[in-house]
């Protein structure tokens, strides 16, 4: 292979070297989801006083001041993405991908791949982000040759040049992405290993061996394709918002996670990590060391102010959504956090039934929702977006999930058990009723839990949506940590609430009886 070799190189040739080692640093994002502002710990919107008060994350500006910063450490460098950056914040809804992209490319990404929220509008939206960027956008295991609108944009892999070597990419999305989204019928997602595979071989003859696969596909699935394909050096993953780390609290693994000679890294989500992977490899592009760590972009990191001022003007015109009357009520629904985080209420119910409606066809039967969501009541007459979002302000996703009847007992336990403190775990359900005695000691409070019309059976596997906040342990729902085929990045519960309103409207509030409080009026 053909080696442009700098003045340093060639001495070291001359003196007797072996070989010539050659290095690379891996800048790298995943699932930012239209995260421009920046977040709060829990992921969801921070206000500007607590942003100057420095206890907020991210934000495109953070993310740019952490770019420039890791520029400097380096002299050779890839800024690349795991894919989602569509969805997720009203700046989605306005723009579509037209921010982000205009970010992508101030920011100076190299590449990035397809994630399944990519095709939340179908494939005419993502066709317009492709064209906006100036950056290739990657999809290996896909065939797209049916798809007029973007078979000639997408690529399954590319070669890029980078410090005198050729860089091989690999873009992978998820292969149920036909289910998570909607790519449209003429989209055929394939094997994300034999995709990868057949994309090392043609790069391979091509005289490339440095090899990134940008994998928009979760990290269980990013090692299988390390353990079934030979070639890839670097995996940058996304999807499952895994936090890889050396350093930080509640990592899934080590920074990076190597299989075999394979290095898997991926960042979280939401642009509150940067990911840097320092990379060495010999002559034949074998890694001979790969260590880093992400850099958390809280209020240490300062914002970079053009930038800064660029996301202030494109939020200016939000305002209009946050004023569009989306659906009628009937009459107020209450959503006063008195009455919700001690009983049944009609914005509980509206927000469960709205959440068990959209998901009622995947096999799910139950809706779980913490009442600590719940911010806010509704007045009868026209319903705003604005007022739909003081409700549900959080950005929250819709998570799916499987777990045994004795689990669910298990989280209706954890979801009375701070009932006199006014504790926002309390449970606001649908598909499932229950009675709570507050008298008795938490942990032995809830009986007569019903599913269908019959008693939950502790032994049997049930389908639950909640929100993402929630499966991942909020507001101690830990038993729901590691539930069975979790998928936690559905459309955004706002979004949900509003769209179930507005099919129903004027929507009447009610309550049913779904949760028998003993001892209450």
């Amino acid at each position: 292979m053909y080696r442009l070799m700098t003045s340093a190189a060639a001495f070291a040739l001359i003196a007797g070297a072996a070989s010539a080692d050659y290095s690379l640093t891996i800048l790298h994002t995943n699932d930012f989801h239209a995260r421009f502002e920046p977040i709060s710990k829990y992921d969801s919107g921070c206000s500007a006083e607590d942003n100057d008060a420095g206890e907020c994350f991210g934000g495109s500006a953070r993310l740019q001041t952490a770019i420039d910063e890791a520029k400097t450490r380096t002299n050779n460098y890839i800024l690349v993405d795991g894919g989602d950056q569509f969805q997720g914040t009203l700046f989605y809804t306005y723009y579509k991908g037209k921010l982000a992209a205009e970010m992508m490319n101030q920011m100076g990404y190299d590449a990035m791949t397809v994630g399944n929220h990519e095709f939340d509008d179908g494939p005419e939206v993502l066709r317009g982000f492709v064209d906006a960027v100036e950056f290739p956008v990657l999809m290996s295991n896909a065939d797209i040759s049916g798809e007029d609108l973007l078979k000639d944009s997408i690529m399954k892999s590319t070669v890029i040049e980078k410090g005198g070597e050729k860089i091989g990419l690999i873009g992978l999305t998820p292969q149920d992405t036909d289910e998570l989204a909607s790519p449209g019928k003429n989209i055929i997602f394939t094997d994300p290993s034999d995709a990868v595979q057949a994309e090392v071989d043609k790069l391979t003859e091509e005289g490339v061996n440095k090899i990134i696969v940008l994998s928009h596909s979760g990290l269980n699935v990013d090692k299988t394709v390390a353990e079934n394909t030979t070639g890839v050096d670097v995996i940058v993953g996304g999807h499952d918002n895994s936090l890889l780390s050396n350093t930080q609290e509640g990592a899934k693994g080590p920074y990076p996670v190597m299989i075999g000679d394979t290095a898997i890294v991926q960042a979280y989500a939401y642009g509150k990590f940067l990911g840097e992977l320092n990379v060495v490899f010999d002559d034949e592009g074998v890694i001979t060391e790969a260590k880093g760590e992400p850099i958390l972009l809280d209020g240490n990191v300062a914002e970079e102010e053009g930038t800064k001022a660029r996301i202030a003007e494109a939020a200016v015109p939000l305002d209009e959504i946050r004023n569009e009357v989306v659906a009628e009520a009937a009459e107020a629904i209450e959503g006063n956090r008195d009455v919700c985080r001690a009983m049944e209420c009609s914005m509980g119910n509206l927000v469960a039934d709205a959440m068990l409606d959209r998901v009622k066809d995947q096999g799910i039967a139950i809706a779980i929702a913490n009442s600590g969501g719940l911010r806010a009541s509704i007045d009868a007459g026209s319903v705003t977006m604005g007022e739909v979002l003081t409700v549900l302000p959080f950005q929250n996703t819709l998570s799916t999930f499987q777990v045994t009847g004795a689990t669910l007992v298990e989280a209706l336990e954890n979801g009375v058990s701070q009932m006199e403190d006014g504790g926002g775990r309390f449970p606001q359900v649908a598909g499932i009723s229950f009675t709570v005695d507050p008298s008795a000691e938490p942990g032995s409070r809830v009986s007569e839990v019903m599913v269908g019309g019959e008693a939950i059976d502790p032994e049997k596997t049930y389908g639950v949506v909640s929100n993402n906040y929630v499966r991942n342990g909020g507001d101690g729902y830990k038993m729901f940590v590691d539930a069975q085929n979790a998928y936690d990045f559905g459309p955004d519960l706002a979004d949900v609430t509003a769209e179930y309103l507005a099919e129903k409207g004027p929507y009447a509030p009610y309550t049913d009886g779904r949760i028998k409080v003993l001892g209450s009026q």
